[in-house]
């Protein structure tokens, strides 16, 4: 029985023709994606800003009245709600600033939203409360900045790694695919304003260790091919490096791919942002691995001199073999 093969394993694609190309359009996506940010702003969850946040859904209407539901819960005192859609049309989130004096009394934030959940099934017989959620300032601003610090902390550690394990260079071509990477998620989420929570920075941190793996495989073929053809031009080297890691890294995408399509289409709503995230993240990972991390190489001038040993090293290896032989 023949075996399925999404790549055939004597592919010659020019990949590297396209670089100059590929790296503008990235780095055009990149500073768009600062400016969402910038502007727009995250739809961040309660678990960065803390607050109440209760998920509600209109089981008999094609789309939620907003607009009648920000005027409903602001009569109640509690300040205006921020209300959005998410998921379908039917859906929505409201997020309300926590009541005066509910850190040390919790019972507060309880009362708050029975009273609002109360209210919007006496006004709505077809609403069902999806689920609410209470986070405190302090702890919300404590998860954030533990969150970005994890992000942070990833990054530097994987530069360092692959710094040590190739050269220098593979390390900042490591650390530019990821800040890639992330920095296009970050825009997905702006532009989108899909919530940004706790789940998202565990997507993120997942993207980064798959793209780390991907980028990884195409280093460490790049290596060997350094040693092995010392004469080869460095653009098609790295074209046939990245063509022989193809199979794998095609059939590692297309089957992490699957069961996050089928979850963002059809998974539960809790989910959705992590879904979300991860399939985009393991395209973007993909792309960054052979457009990104494969091309940098050649401005940061790696050659078949990188993995050879200097004048001064292969002496002391000598000196210490004689030494070892006396």
């Amino acid at each position: 029985m023949k075996l399925l093969k999404l790549v055939p394993d004597d592919t010659n694609i020019d990949f590297l023709k396209w670089r100059s190309w590929a790296f503008g359009i990235s780095l055009l996506l990149m500073v768009a994606s600062v400016g969402l940010v910038a502007a727009k702003g995250l739809n961040f969850g309660v678990d960065f800003i803390g607050g109440q946040m209760i998920r509600a859904t209109f089981t008999q209407s094609a789309a939620a009245p907003v607009t009648e539901l920000r005027e409903t819960v602001a009569k109640l005192g509690y300040g205006d709600p921020t209300i959005q859609r998410f998921g379908a049309e039917n859906q929505v989130s409201i997020r309300m600033k926590l009541p005066e004096g509910a850190d040390k009394n919790p019972e507060l934030a309880n009362a708050m939203a029975t009273k609002i959940t109360e209210t919007l099934k006496a006004g709505h017989p077809d609403v069902r409360i999806d689920g609410v959620d209470s986070v405190s300032g302090k702890v919300s601003e404590e998860l954030f900045s533990k969150g970005i610090l994890a992000l942070l902390a990833a990054m530097a550690g994987v530069s360092i790694y692959i710094w040590f394990r190739f050269e220098w260079q593979f390390g900042v071509g490591a650390i530019w695919s990821l800040v890639h990477d992330v920095t296009l998620t970050f825009g997905l989420f702006a532009l989108t304003g899909w919530e940004f929570d706790l789940n998202i920075i565990a997507a993120l941190l997942t993207i980064i260790g798959y793209s780390l793996n991907d980028t990884v495989v195409v280093y460490d073929r790049i290596r060997e091919n350094l040693m092995k053809f010392r004469k080869m031009e460095m653009a098609s080297l790295l074209n046939l490096s990245v063509n022989e890691t193809l199979s794998r890294t095609v059939m590692t995408s297309v089957s992490i791919s699957l069961p996050l399509i089928i979850l963002v289409l059809f998974g539960p709503d809790v989910i959705f942002g992590f879904s979300a995230a991860m399939a985009f993240g393991i395209v973007v990972g993909t792309y960054s691995s052979i457009y990104q991390a494969a091309p940098i190489l050649i401005w940061l001038k790696v050659g078949s001199h990188s993995f050879v040993p200097t004048d001064e090293a292969g002496s002391k290896a000598e000196r210490i073999i004689e030494g070892f032989e006396s």
